[in-house]
């Protein structure tokens, strides 16, 4: 492609970025849902949380179904000023226990709802939650009504598969993380500060 041609066709695309750009200007905080089956959901959220404390954000963490295993994230993020609420009981698979981990997920919810309110804090991640909704252990409605009650500027972010078609609706970015490959459908062991 001669030079002139490669010039104008980026012309055109720097203007068309620039409308937009220029057409965008309502100033909030966001919903943002991370869902899938791929991998990277939280990953994405913690790259989010890091770009919010890089920038003199506050930012606090609510995790559901993770459990106490070692968090990379959290030996990160922690010391820098970012609390962490994490439901004790790991994934539901171990538990097997409909009672004991709605109990638990209630409980970190319990702990999510002030900073659901607090108009200091610029980002909330609630990590994992779609699973707390769709296996019934946090009534949907609950959810949607602390979502739409936070502080205007405050951004969330919610992680997990199979998220319900309100919390989709109700969000402003989605990401759908789709399955190509992994490794560790080929045997490959998940190994610490890659996959956790």
């Amino acid at each position: 492609m001669p030079e002139s041609q490669h010039q104008q066709r980026q012309q055109r695309l720097k203007d068309k970025v620039e409308a937009r750009i220029e057409s965008a200007q309502l100033e909030r905080g966001i919903l943002i849902v991370f869902t899938g089956n791929g991998k990277g959901k939280t990953t994405a959220a913690f790259g989010t949380v890091t770009r919010a404390i890089g920038h003199g954000l506050k930012a606090a963490v609510v995790q559901f179904i993770k459990g106490g295993w070692d968090n990379g994230e959290r030996a990160l993020l922690e010391p820098l000023g970012v609390p962490f609420h994490v439901m004790a009981t790991g994934f539901t698979w171990d538990t097997q226990n409909r009672d004991y981990d709605t109990q638990a997920c209630l409980q970190t919810w319990q702990q999510a709802i002030p900073l659901l309110s607090d108009p200091s804090i610029d980002l909330v991640v609630l990590d994992e939650l779609t699973y707390m909704v769709s296996y019934g252990y946090l009534p949907l409605e609950e959810v949607l009504l602390r979502l739409t009650q936070r502080p205007e500027h405050q951004t969330v972010i919610i992680t997990g598969r199979g998220c319900h078609r309100d919390l989709l609706e109700l969000a402003d970015t989605v990401t759908e993380m789709r399955p190509v490959k992994h490794a560790f459908d080929a045997g490959i062991k998940a190994q610490k500060g890659i996959d956790w």
